[in-house]
């Protein structure tokens, strides 16, 4: 379904969820019983009250934001000064704390456990900007990766993401605000794509991190098995025989890396890979899982910039190595990761 407009989105979406969780909240007690007296019809534990109660407190928890960022866009001047550094701090902040009491909540409700191993982002580079290269699987990844990369890093994130989480009128309207660039990933736009990474990429400060999901969307066997096509589509057998050889993650696409390494050449590079939610494919297997009772694991690795290739193709081989690495470590530690 096409995105409408952002004028349609602001006067008709984004109230109309404000509207939705009032009216929620109000009736909440007569969902609760029905949920309830549902519970014991349904394996597992409480899932019909468990879910009601995940996705009113998502839209409580968007209109809440939704408000929260009126307050900010009227105390801006009606979004006059909203650029300025000041606000755009005050957004960052605003996030962080939406954040904190979204993963509170997913502690309690869902049982979710998060570690982070491997390289501390802010002591392996002090004061450099950082290219955040991630993997894509599982519901909420990015969601985990940002507020690591807010709360516990203290960095202000510029991110790549797909144009049609816009839909979502809380994200729609605060990355909008910030620096990020929301994307349709079609092969006719893939020019057009990349200088606009690129000129995201530009002027990062020392406590600015660059976040790219280079996959281009959540692992799948049916994307890998269309991944590795398109490679072989491409004339591009070599890589294609690369992206045979890993099993958990899908082939990065090069071309937004590239761009990025090019606008920032001071930035250190950061990969992220994680485990925990790789088995939830569908809203079936959500469906399934809760309470997921999850422990998800982070692994960082550093690289400075003076050990990144210079040439393009280098590059790109120096990518799809880190990307079997990081397929191997899934395949050691997902099973582990329960």
């Amino acid at each position: 379904m096409p995105l409408p407009p952002r004028w349609l989105r602001r006067l008709l979406i984004a109230p109309a969820v404000v509207v939705l969780a009032f009216v929620v909240v109000t009736t909440l007690p007569v969902w609760a019983l029905l949920a309830a007296a549902a519970s014991p019809l349904v394996p597992g534990r409480l899932r019909p009250l468990r879910l009601l109660w995940i996705g009113c407190f998502y839209l409580i928890w968007d209109a809440a934001a939704l408000l929260a960022l009126f307050v900010l866009w009227v105390a801006s001047g009606f979004g006059w000064r909203a650029r300025s550094p000041a606000f755009q701090r005050a957004h960052y902040v605003l996030a962080g704390w939406f954040l904190r009491v979204l993963f509170w909540q997913a502690r309690w409700t869902l049982r979710l456990h998060i570690d982070v191993v491997g390289t501390d982002p802010d002591t392996a580079l002090p004061g450099r900007p950082e290219l955040v290269l991630c993997r894509h699987a599982g519901p909420g990844d990015s969601f985990i990766l940002i507020h690591g990369l807010v709360n516990w890093f203290n960095r202000e994130p510029r991110i790549v993401l797909k144009d049609s989480l816009q839909w979502d009128p809380a994200i729609d309207v605060l990355l909008n605000r910030l620096p990020n660039r929301f994307i349709a990933p079609t092969p006719e736009r893939g020019e057009e794509t990349v200088r606009s990474v690129g000129h995201l990429a530009s002027g990062l400060d020392d406590n600015d991190a660059f976040v790219i999901f280079p996959e281009g969307g959540n692992f799948t066997p049916k994307r890998r098995l269309r991944a590795i096509a398109r490679l072989r589509s491409l004339g591009l057998e070599r890589m294609a025989v690369r992206a045979e050889r890993m099993r958990h993650v899908l082939a990065p696409q090069p071309g937004g890396v590239l761009a990025a390494l090019d606008a920032a050449p001071d930035a250190g590079v950061i990969f992220v890979a994680h485990t925990g939610l790789d088995r939830m494919l569908t809203v079936a297997d959500v469906w399934r899982e809760l309470p997921m009772d999850k422990r998800i694991v982070m692994r960082f690795w550093s690289v400075p910039p003076e050990d990144v290739p210079a040439g393009r193709q280098q590059r790109i081989d120096w990518l799809f190595d880190w990307w079997a690495q990081i397929d191997a470590w899934i395949a050691a530690n997902r099973d582990g990761a329960a």
